[in-house]
């Protein structure tokens, strides 16, 4: 990959910066440009320093990242965003999912995996550790009954499949030409029909039974 990508970390833990940051500018292709210790301080260099990705950890005082993941994709809606977490955060996961992210990676990091995560979002895709997947697709009800799969319509399943691809409601909604409103009628839907409570739920279930594919 020629062009290098422009990576800002924000997380409040410097140690965890420091060997981020090591690891992300021996990626030929990446180079961190700017580090923020909490979402305030990164909302203020966002508007200074030129960006591709952001890695954002979620838990941060002053301003945690499911409010700077807003605020920034609202400012700037082409930035694209990757959520840093730790397992049982459930519901901050579902909140950085509605502000906008990418994707999502797990803290204990291996290269490889950044590697991946960077080049996909990078070229428009999404990107989630796989350790996160095995975890929450156990909470997609696990004694479901396989026989009664869903009726799932070809629109529903095409909202699925932008879900996927990390587009927020307006975004999908722009997409396939209807309103926001029609595309959030369309979420609940998929909801009642698979038994989920969210879209991180909805998503895993729908990856689990095949329904799409990352």
């Amino acid at each position: 990959m020629d062009p290098v990508i422009r990576v800002i970390i924000v997380d409040d833990h410097e140690i965890f910066r420091n060997g981020l940051k090591m690891v992300v500018n021996k990626l030929t292709y990446a180079k961190v440009v700017a580090e923020a210790g909490d979402g305030a301080e990164f909302l203020q260099l966002l508007d200074t320093v030129e960006t591709d990705i952001v890695l954002m950890d979620i838990q941060m005082p002053v301003m945690g990242g499911v409010e700077a993941t807003r605020k920034a994709i609202a400012k700037y809606p082409g930035l694209k965003v990757i959520a840093l977490t730790m397992f049982k955060e459930d519901a901050y996961i579902q909140s950085m999912i509605e502000a906008g992210v990418k994707g999502f990676l797990i803290k204990n990091i291996r290269k490889e995996v950044l590697d991946r995560a960077l080049q996909a979002v990078y070229n428009g895709k999404t990107y989630y550790s796989e350790e996160l997947w095995d975890y929450f697709t156990k909470a997609v009800s696990g004694d479901e009954k396989k026989e009664d799969k869903p009726n799932i319509t070809k629109r529903e399943l095409e909202v699925l499949e932008l879900l996927a691809e990390g587009l927020n409601n307006k975004e999908i909604g722009d997409k396939l030409f209807v309103s926001e409103r029609t595309i959030v009628g369309h979420k609940s839907n998929l909801m009642a029909k698979t038994n989920t409570k969210n879209t991180l739920a909805l998503l895993a279930y729908a990856i689990k039974n095949g329904l799409i594919n990352l």
